[in-house]
This record gives structure tokens, sequence and C-alpha cells, in this order.
């Protein structure tokens, strides 16, 4: 595509640097350093990855009490929430007020 564009002189449609049809960027110095940094960086992220700080044995149910603690904040926090129970007498007791009771 970009030959015959060449070879016919013709232009690149729309934007140059942007589409299906664009044209290629020349691959600098600085860019192949930064993509050398980067796979370094991924080399170095993989190898500590690798290794890992807890054996499975040690890794096995250790933080159980700060999960159970975690959830009984929880579960307490969500009980403070709702109101205490009451019944329908309470509700309705507010009804009573001008209430004449003959006797």
């Amino acid at each position: 595509m970009f030959l015959t564009t060449i070879l016919l002189r013709k232009r690149i449609p729309g934007k140059q640097w942007i589409g299906k049809y664009r044209r290629p960027r020349p691959v600098t110095l600085s860019m192949k350093q930064a993509m050398i940094r980067r796979l370094e960086i991924e080399a170095e992220n993989e190898y500590w990855l690798s290794r890992p700080y807890l054996t499975r044995e040690q890794e096995y149910k250790h933080n159980t009490e700060e999960r159970r603690a975690k959830w009984e904040a929880f579960k307490s926090r969500m009980k403070a929430r709702v109101p205490e129970h009451r019944s329908i007498s309470e509700h309705l007791n507010h009804l009573n007020v001008s209430r004449q009771w003959s006797s």
C-alpha cells in the first residue's frame, strides 16, 4: 500500500499519523532504549513474583484471626444500623392520646 502511494505519488488519506493507512513512525534509538528498560523492569518483576515470601504451609490460614475480627466488626456495625424491634402497640400508642374511655 505504501509502495503504491510512493510510486503513484499519492498522498496518505486523512491524518497521516492515525487511522488504518497511517504513515509508519521511524524507530529511534531512544525508543529502543525505552523498550529495553521496560523489558528489564518486567523481567525483574517476574523474578520477584516467582519467589514467594511465605511458603504454602505458612500461607495456609495465616490471617484467620484478623479476618474473623474484621467480620465481627462489620457485623456489629451493621447491627448498630438496624433499629431495635418494636411491637405494634408501641407503633400505635400515639393514637391513644385523645381517646376517651367509657367506664
